[in-house]
């Protein structure tokens, strides 16, 4: 039916699983929560509903019960490489990027859709964002990362990818339209933005120039602090040892 791969396999479990990992391991300072009504809520937005109407706001009785502190100057935004960012993340030792949130981790490389008429979920096919853009994939990821950005604070950390055919700096794209809208001014000190190319990669864009200087004058114009390097040295280490 959808053009999308459906629903992931034992979806429930896995997302379940992944709500006691974080609060009992990765991330035990969240306190306690009710994994189960989590999964629920998380459920409850796309269920028994036009798999191409569901809405960001669908999700926020479920984004309200997982939410938690993220720690000051851990925030680390991302486009074009998120393999790099989770690895370099280390799952919140290093830094907390939206999937090291236990709200964010729930839908990390998972797939998901219900339908119409109907409490099961489609295992079948989803929508894709091509074919219905309020699909729940979608509006779940556009909540989530709105609400990491009004909780990031300090400095905090953007990591683009130089070797990007699209342009480093995506626009449309998930930083330019949902997380830089929902920074909290007061409560960000600095923005620091690391242009990163794939080591067998072209060095297609570079700090001051292409899309990463529309970012820079972007943020500027919006009263930041904004500091840009170029191949950062800790996540170049990571892409040479991969």
């Amino acid at each position: 039916k959808w053009k999308g791969e459906g629903t992931t396999q034992n979806l429930e479990s896995i997302v379940i699983g992944r709500c006691y990992d974080y609060i009992r391991i990765v991330n035990p300072a969240v306190g306690e929560k009710n994994c189960s009504e989590l999964w629920e809520a998380f459920k409850n937005a796309f269920i028994n509903k036009d798999p191409c109407s569901i809405l960001p706001n669908d999700y926020e009785l479920f984004i309200n019960l997982s939410l938690h502190t993220i720690p000051p100057n851990k925030s680390l935004f991302w486009e074009n490489n998120h393999l790099l960012v989770n690895s370099f993340a280390d799952r919140g030792r290093r830094y907390m990027s939206l999937a090291d949130t236990l709200f964010g981790s729930f839908g990390d490389f998972l797939n998901w859709c219900g339908q119409a008429d109907s409490t099961g979920l489609d295992y079948e096919s989803c929508p894709t964002t091509e074919e219905c853009e309020n699909n729940a994939v979608e509006s779940f990821w556009r909540m989530a990362s709105a609400t990491y950005a009004q909780h990031s604070s300090g400095v905090i950390h953007v990591l683009l990818n130089g070797s990007a055919a699209g342009g480093a700096y995506p626009d449309p794209g998930f930083f330019a339209d949902y997380e830089i809208p929902n920074l909290q001014k007061d409560k960000i000190t600095q923005i620091v933005i690391w242009v990163v190319d794939d080591i067998e990669g072209p060095d297609i864009e570079s700090c001051g120039t292409h899309t990463v200087k529309i970012l820079e004058d972007r943020l500027k114009t919006l009263g930041y602090d904004v500091t840009c390097a170029d191949n950062y040295k800790s996540v170049m280490f990571l892409l040479c040892l991969d």
